[in-house]
């Protein structure tokens, strides 16, 4: 049965990271679904300068201090060792501000990468230290999972580039998302957070229910 799965997500936030791990669990050991899968663009720090911001500061501006990020993400690495993440927290030197991240996976939605791409974003920032605000890095993560760089270029400096980003992460806004990720199954069922392949697979059964229910009343409409 195929459905879809709206997953608003940042490149720079761990728990995604794990989300999509635990997703990509919860479909495997579901055979029969299939999943369209759309990542939708939200900034968890939306007015982060657009150089991005050097690590500790970030860390102090949002925690409070470095030792309590360093306590929380002490537990976001035992929690991703078991999805076999190897978060090198340490290894970040910059938060970055995320909208031409977002737009590469935009751009990469149109060949249908976008999933590749995600996935190279979060390897880069969380297990590298890659700087995934920057032009440079940003255009070698595109020609790595085979999309034409240039192209991606010329998408990025277009006038629709950055506002579309923004206008998906407002439109997730409005419609209630405080955080993320935060996955929307067949446009109807909603899922906050991390959750184990379990919590997935409740929504699956709830889908398939709803869509045998419309088939029948679909069947019995055409034969009266």
């Amino acid at each position: 049965m195929l459905i879809t799965i709206d997953v608003y997500s940042d490149p720079v936030c761990p728990w995604c990271f794990v989300g999509k791990r635990r997703l990509n669990r919860a479909l495997k050991s579901r055979p029969d679904i299939s999943a369209t899968i759309r990542w939708r663009a939200f900034q968890l720090n939306p007015a982060m300068p657009e150089q991005g911001m050097e690590r500790d500061a970030y860390l102090v501006s949002k925690f409070g201090s470095t030792d309590e990020a360093k306590r929380l993400y002490e537990h976001i690495g035992a929690v991703g060792a078991r999805e076999e993440i190897d978060f090198r927290f340490s290894d970040i030197e910059k938060t970055p501000n995320t909208v031409a991240a977002h737009s590469l996976i935009r751009f990469a939605a149109e060949f249908e990468q976008s999933d590749l791409i995600v996935e190279a974003l979060f390897r880069a920032f969380f297990l590298y230290g890659r700087d995934i605000g920057d032009a440079t890095e940003l255009h070698e993560i595109a020609t790595g999972c085979g999309l034409d760089g240039e192209a991606f270029v010329n998408f990025s400096q277009s006038d629709t580039a950055i506002s579309d980003v923004q206008s998906e992460d407002m439109l997730g806004r409005r419609i209630g998302i405080d955080g993320v990720p935060f996955f929307i199954v067949d446009e109807k069922y909603a899922l906050s957070g991390a959750q184990e392949p379990e919590a997935f697979h409740n929504i699956f059964d709830m889908v398939v229910e709803s869509k045998r229910n419309e088939e029948t009343v679909e069947i019995a409409a055409a034969s009266q």
